[in-house]
């Protein structure tokens, strides 16, 4: 389940790794860090493992970092939301850490999980 998670977030966002970087910069509130809960399941050989959760408005982004998330929305199809969205809900600690913050997979609009296990989930508040 880990490995779905890894290849749908990496082959629907290949500027997630640009976004994350930027986005380490950007202001963010205290508890926008949740620690990752532990899996059920053994991590797969290859897999990234989820360490820290990181949720993040759009709005709250740089000007040049809300461009580079904006691009890579316009470049994806409705699949890769789907199995994005589907990944979240099927990972525990993700839907709960999107629960406390009072949102769902319905808000994420990119993400991106980096070599250390950092998952920076994007999200957007519908209007």
């Amino acid at each position: 389940m880990r490995k779905m998670i890894v290849l749908a977030l990496c082959a629907a966002f290949p500027l997630a790794t640009s976004v994350a970087y930027a986005q380490s910069a950007a202001p963010q509130a205290p508890d926008a860090q949740q620690p990752a809960g532990k899996s059920e399941t053994p991590a797969q050989p290859g897999a990234t493992q989820i360490t820290t959760i990181n949720i993040v408005d759009i709005n709250e982004l740089p000007e040049a970092t809300k461009n580079q998330v904006n691009e890579a929305i316009a470049k994806r199809s409705d699949t890769d939301v789907e199995k994005l969205r589907s990944s979240i809900d099927k990972s525990p600690e993700v839907a709960a850490a999107l629960k406390e913050k009072g949102l769902t997979s319905a808000a994420v609009v990119i993400a991106s999980l980096d070599a250390k296990g950092l998952l920076t989930l994007v999200t957007k508040k519908p209007s």
